[in-house]
């Protein structure tokens, strides 16, 4: 049943963000930016860890997970130390993440060159 809930998360975020995209004149950037806060809003009333349970991995994959994983930190890491846990706790289930999209984005660009 796992993937069945997984394909069906996945696709309906897929299937939000091309309405969305094909219906408005906005931009996949504001797109992405709309799903990030939506992740870190569902994530703050702890919905999303409800649809984590119940989609496992398909939960995950999408860009929502990434707000829910900055908010997610903030939350747990200000429980411990405060306030200022709110800004250190936001990188710390994101840095693996945002340290490989520069990796992998500074070692394309070595072997990719633009065309213009």
């Amino acid at each position: 049943m796992y993937i069945l809930y997984s394909f069906l998360f996945c696709g309906t975020i897929c299937l939000i963000a091309e309405l969305i995209l094909d219906n408005t004149k906005l931009t996949p950037g504001h797109i992405t930016s709309i799903f990030v806060i939506t992740g870190a809003f569902l994530d703050t009333f702890g919905i999303y860890d409800f649809f984590i349970m119940k989609c496992g991995g398909g939960a995950l994959v999408p860009i929502t997970s990434f707000g829910h994983s900055l908010i997610h930190g903030a939350l747990t890491k200000a429980e411990t130390t405060g306030f200022v846990g709110l800004l250190m706790g936001m990188f710390d289930l994101t840095a693996s993440g945002i340290t490989s999209a520069i990796i992998f984005a500074f070692v394309f660009t070595l072997f990719f060159k633009p065309k213009d």
